[in-house]
């Protein structure tokens, strides 16, 4: 692609992202004589840009995954600050603004750790290199934070804020479910990569004989609880927020992770038996309950 579309990319992204907000802040909360939801959707795109420019000038990647999780953070906190959660004790807001920075430490911490230790990320090998293709990369994952974080943005920026009920605990449950089995995951797949008995070699053992990719099964689990404790608050068009976990099945199924490791994996492997043995007896995503 070149500059101009990638530019036209920006922009585009930018306006999408733009327009959902819109349509989803009908209910939300007044700061300033600004819309909350809308607040934190320029926090979200202003964090990713501010950081593309010392990460182009200094043609590195390492920090963009933790920036990532630094949005998260940084826009939760916001929210919580400004709905007044921590002196009134919004429980509800709590609860989930906390669910989400916990995961968001968890995750930061792992990739950042990844990469350092290997070195770089090869996926941005060809792309730091261009201006307008690496700034494309950092304005997605603007997207992402702010689609991915929506419902509980649309439920903790509401006038109720979270509402706690029994729809609220099973998100809850759900949302520990999916937290656990990608922090399982990623620890078994690290362990397995430590050993040097399994230096190039595909992992089958744990939670990766169950599902080729069952890290991501439990992100996109853990975001399906997060919006289903955020639906009590909803009103209106704040139910197209149900697009968040959507959105997520998406991004790693389709675009990014499933889809670019599946592609890797038959490259390395897809000439071993015991790989097509492999994939052919384990699901890619949803893992098999019994085996």
């Amino acid at each position: 692609m070149n500059h101009v579309t990638n530019i036209a990319i920006v922009f585009f992204v930018f306006l999408f992202t733009y327009t959902y907000a819109d349509l989803i802040s009908i209910n939300s909360l007044q700061i300033l004589e600004t819309n909350l939801l809308k607040i934190t959707l320029i926090i979200a795109f202003a964090i990713q840009w501010i950081a593309f420019i010392p990460a182009f000038l200094l043609q590195t990647e390492k920090f963009y995954d933790l920036t990532g999780s630094l949005t998260y953070l940084s826009v939760f906190i916001y929210c919580l600050i400004a709905t007044q959660s921590f002196e009134n004790l919004i429980y509800g807001n709590l609860i989930v603004a906390g669910a989400i920075i916990i995961w968001a430490l968890r995750l930061g911490s792992f990739l950042f750790k990844r990469i350092h230790n290997a070195g770089k990320d090869g996926r941005f090998d060809s792309i730091k290199t261009s201006f307008s293709q690496f700034l494309m990369t950092w304005t997605l994952q603007g997207m992402w934070v702010f689609i991915c974080a929506s419902a509980a943005l649309v439920a903790i920026s509401s006038p109720t804020g979270v509402i706690v009920n029994n729809l609220f605990f099973a998100g809850l449950v759900v949302f520990i479910i999916g937290f656990a089995i990608e922090v399982i995951a990623d620890n078994q797949k690290s362990k397995f990569r430590l050993d040097e008995k399994n230096k190039n070699m595909f992992i089958n053992q744990g939670l990766w004989s169950k599902s080729r990719h069952p890290n991501y099964f439990g992100e996109i689990m853990l975001w399906t609880g997060i919006t289903i404790m955020s639906i009590p608050s909803f009103k209106g068009l704040n139910f197209l927020a149900l697009f968040s976990p959507v959105f997520t099945y998406l991004l790693l199924n389709h675009i990014s992770g499933v889809r670019i490791l599946e592609a890797r994996g038959n490259e390395k492997w897809g000439n071993l038996t015991e790989y097509q043995e492999y994939k052919k007896q384990t699901p890619k995503l949803i893992p098999k309950i019994f085996s």
